[in-house]
């Protein structure tokens, strides 16, 4: 016997075999069971969900030798006809290549006559929303008071082409997208009846790509098995798919959480030998994300994931949720935006920088180094002389208070807005248990009582007693932490920019090549 597709084999005969869509499935076996039975159906859902096969069991319902009912025998001739496409009172209709009115009419030519064989005479037309209007408007009467012994079951994935008269004829039933858990129990039931091997982690694969259709998750699953010689291993699916792997996406996510542009660069680096399509990376990107604010929110849903559960919780602990959302935004519209980038590589890259330079708190990676580049046409030589590249003392920059304030703010455990917060305050004073921040009317939009109370609980475990916190909005000549920050960056970008101008490399580069300095291309090395 030739082979058999596993999406063939694997039909549904009746409807305790069928995947989800219980909310079809019930009203629908009541109706059977109790004589309820409506003239004219509709089915509609996305591709491979199971709207032609409830058609087919309902026929086999209608038609079966043993009586109307939710479960047909599956053993008499009605049913194993219907089975096999050979039932002569089942009549099949692909409205794709029966568009034209004609067509319609000798469809309807003969709907007055008895049932050959069976109890019902029935119309199955698929992809119905595409005869034509005047296809419709020969069928509408007919599917309104349509003889006793006749049932139309419709079948569409766009509904909304429909004329509002065919619609409100019918029984209308919405057919959902399996869900990945769904689709994934199936195939493991049918892979342990085939006694094939298989791993979770590909199952997993196949279940997502498939996009909640059960006849293409069977259709992958098929291609799959041939693909590794008659085995499912996770490696084989990714390999055919070209899935991304999700280590990649975890060592970006990682790199991003310890603010370190130089790790970020070198995990797109890895991603990119794997020659991937970077659309599908930042899919795979979203997904996880919205994984790690699923156990942020609720902890023990890392307990349904099926692999990398320890590498989650991790992520899920060391980002904060303000940068997960964050992140998944940035990702989401850096997908859309993707494919004007000049080159792909690069535009991933830039997504991953913005999520390192936006991300709340951070110093943008604090990655890159000392660099030049040289064109000609320089107009001075300058002093040879050597200057070190390194930030002022610290007891140089502003007052003691404020750079004693800028290193409490330092060691506080603090993330995201509440950061922000901490950072842009200027110490005013302790009085009686109470500490007093200013906050400049600029900033006034970080305070709000939920970021306030965040920074309050940080400083008291910093001091170790209780306090209180009370900050107002004004002006004030004090110096934040972010001040300070930006201050001493705004120094060592001098100083680096002085060590390049002086530095004796350099100079012979000027003087051999005529060579000018590019000023915006230097900044500090940590």
């Amino acid at each position: 016997m030739s082979y058999q597709v596993l999406a063939r084999k694997w039909r549904p005969r009746t409807f305790s075999e069928m995947v989800g869509q219980e909310h079809v499935l019930r009203p629908l076996t009541n109706a059977l069971d109790n004589d309820r039975l409506h003239h004219a159906f509709l089915f509609t859902g996305t591709r491979g969900v199971g709207k032609t096969t409830i058609a087919r069991i309902l026929a086999k319902s209608l038609n079966c030798e043993q009586g109307v009912g939710s479960a047909p025998c599956g053993q008499c001739n009605a049913c194993q006809e219907i089975n096999t496409g050979r039932f002569v009172d089942l009549i099949e209709v692909d409205a794709a290549s029966r568009t034209k009115v004609e067509n319609t009419r000798e469809l309807l030519e003969n709907i007055q006559y008895a049932p050959v064989r069976g109890r019902y005479k029935v119309y199955l037309i698929d992809e119905v929303h595409m005869l034509s209007a005047h296809s419709f408007n020969a069928l509408l009467k007919t599917l309104e008071e349509p003889p006793p012994h006749v049932k139309f079951l419709l079948a569409t994935t766009d509904p909304q082409k429909l004329p509002v008269t065919v619609l409100s004829r019918c029984l209308q039933f919405n057919l959902r997208r399996l869900l990945p858990d769904q689709i994934c129990n199936h195939l493991e039931q049918i892979l342990s009846r085939e006694n094939i091997p298989f791993e979770q982690a590909a199952l997993v694969q196949i279940a997502h790509v498939a996009d909640g259709s059960m006849r293409d998750a069977l259709s992958l699953l098929d291609q799959a098995i041939a693909y590794g010689g008659g085995e499912l291993r996770e490696n084989d699916v990714r390999t055919m798919l070209g899935s991304i792997e999700q280590t990649h996406v975890f060592e970006l996510l990682e790199a991003l959480g310890a603010a370190d542009g130089m790790a970020l660069l070198q995990a797109v680096e890895k991603l990119a030998r794997s020659a991937p399509d970077f659309s599908a990376a930042l899919a795979e990107l979203i997904s996880v994300l919205h994984q790690i604010a699923l156990v942020q929110t609720v902890p023990r849903a890392v307990d349904e994931m099926p692999v990398e559960q320890e590498r989650y919780l991790n992520l899920a602990t060391t980002l904060a949720s303000e940068d997960v959302q964050l992140f998944y935004q940035i990702a989401l519209l850096g997908r859309r935006d993707l494919e004007l980038a000049p080159e792909p590589r690069s535009g991933f890259e830039m997504i991953m920088l913005r999520m390192l330079a936006f991300r709340p708190g951070s110093n943008n990676g604090g990655a890159g180094s000392s660099t030049t580049a040289a064109t000609p046409a320089a107009s001075e030589k300058p002093e040879t002389k050597q200057v070190a590249a390194e930030p002022l003392p610290a007891s140089s920059a502003g007052t003691a208070k404020d750079e004693q304030w800028a290193e409490t703010v330092g060691h506080l455990k603090l993330k995201g807005m509440a950061r922000q917060l901490a950072l842009n305050c200027i110490w005013k004073q302790e009085q009686d248990g109470t500490l007093n921040l200013v906050l400049t009317p600029p900033h006034k939009h970080l305070l709000n009582d939920r970021h306030r109370q965040r920074l309050e609980e940080a400083l008291r475990e910093h001091y170790g007693k209780s306090l209180k916190l009370a900050i107002e909005c004004t002006p004030d000549e004090g110096e934040s932490p972010m001040a300070i920050q930006q201050r001493l960056q705004q120094e060592r970008q001098k100083m680096a920019e002085q060590a390049i101008k002086y530095d004796s490399n350099i100079q012979n580069m000027i003087d051999v090549f005529d060579a000018q300095i590019q000023v915006d291309s230097i900044s500090p090395a940590d």
